[in-house]
């Protein structure tokens, strides 16, 4: 098989870099292919429970890391309500050039093409890919890892795709916008909001101290389809500052953020595999990935590197097969199903029961929650807490969860 490729990784974000870098270090003869340089900076910012990243030693890679991390759930107007639920585990910020660095280090004597893939086609054992440019390459499997957008991994339609959006703001403010020094992971307080606006889709406050009077403001809205507008977002920001007597001074960087929460898993029987948001690797509850492609990324990487030294006549099609067995085994596909059936409960909750329902949430073990959040608890486990969670949640967040939200009245 001349100049044809063991694995060709399409994509150049996080996702990309991840797979890359683990089947490289392998000795796997792997190709990247992206539309723009895989050294350009990346324009998202990105959290991680700090835990997370000591299990695997590589919490020199936070940029951030903050250990007075809260939530708000009141709804203003009584002291009771405006007392903060402390979290009491550490969370982080990526250096997001760190790493990039990190991965691209993995990846010295990789070939990148620059190019944008038009057509995907398996040709016997091998795969084609074709490029806007004319470039033909071929590969022994093909891994796509280019973002949940892409038009190359089939998948079930299961109706209207929900997106997690958000509307940001990295600068300086005429005071605090949160408490120096202290991460707000959700601030559900809303007595900035008319009575109208309080009747429509709840959206919460994500924000840091990032030192030296420079702080991340960020609104955001829990999965919904449609998606929370930017226009709608930006508009109740400016709404919360104003409302706490906060101007910003300074715009050093603005973050739009949209991306799908329970997008389908892949057709597992298609001959290439694909990974990150591709691969609906997004957690459906919590918006968290980048643990996950840590956590995976060998995994997978291991599987195919053995079968393509073990086996060197396998085809795209076997290899692919054995790809996706790696990635999405059994156990996760149950986690996965039981996080999209959360997400479809609380995406029907209005303010009020989304605030009683994680009041209740953080009252689990803090290994409880936050392996819910990071979905490193085993299946048995996982359940329990749920039920745990159930036992312990209002009546009428109970009744949610079983039958759905109550149909407002108009």
């Amino acid at each position: 098989m001349a100049d044809c490729a063991d694995v060709l990784v399409i994509g150049g974000g996080p996702a990309a870099l991840c797979i890359s870098s683990e089947l490289h270090r392998r000795g796997v003869l792997v190709e990247g292919i992206a539309p723009n340089s895989v050294e350009a900076p990346w324009p998202n910012t990105y959290g991680i429970w700090a835990k997370e990243l000591e299990l695997l030693g590589l919490e020199h890679l936070l940029e951030h890391r903050w250990s007075n991390t809260v939530s708000f759930y009141g709804a203003g107007g009584s002291d009771s309500e405006d007392q903060p639920t402390p979290h009491g585990m550490d969370y982080g910020l990526f250096d997001r050039q760190k790493l990039q660095e990190h991965w691209l280090g993995y990846c010295q004597g990789m070939t990148w093409h620059q190019d944008r893939v038009e057509r995907i086609e398996l040709q016997g054992a091998v795969t084609s890919v074709h490029c806007a440019s004319g470039l033909q390459l071929m590969a022994r499997v093909v891994i796509d890892a280019s973002g949940h957008r892409s038009s190359h991994i089939r998948r079930p339609d299961q109706g209207p795709v929900a997106g997690q959006a958000a509307y940001g703001v990295v600068g300086r403010f005429s005071k605090p916008p949160v408490d120096p020094g202290r991460f707000v992971l959700m601030d559900f307080r809303c007595d900035h909001l008319t009575a109208e606006q309080r009747n429509e889709p709840p959206t919460f406050l994500y924000a840091m101290d990032f030192g030296d009077g420079v702080f991340f403001v960020e609104e955001t809205s829990l999965a919904l389809a449609p998606a929370v507008s930017e226009a709608v977002l930006k508009q109740r920001l400016t709404q919360r500052l104003a409302n706490a007597d906060v101007e910003i001074t300074e715009v050093m960087e603005v973050e739009h953020c949209l991306f799908p929460m329970n997008l389908p898993l892949p057709d597992f029987n298609q001959p290439l595999v694909a990974f990150g948001g591709a691969a609906s690797m997004v957690h459906p509850a919590s918006g968290y990935m980048l643990g996950a492609l840590l956590r995976r990324g060998p995994g997978l990487a291991d599987a195919l590197a053995a079968a393509l030294k073990q086996q060197p006549r396998l085809g795209s099609a076997d290899l692919a097969r054995l790809g996706w067995q790696a990635l999405w085994p059994w156990e996760l596909v149950l986690r996965h199903r039981l996080f999209q059936f959360g997400l479809g409960r609380l995406m029907g909750f209005d303010e009020q029961l989304l605030r009683r329902h994680f009041t209740s949430f953080f009252q689990l073990p803090q290994e409880e929650w936050s392996g819910f959040l990071t979905n490193t608890l085993p299946l048995p486990r996982l359940m329990g807490v749920m039920l745990r969670l159930f036992a312990i949640s209002p009546w009428d967040v109970r009744r949610g969860l079983v039958l759905g939200a109550p149909a407002k009245s108009s």
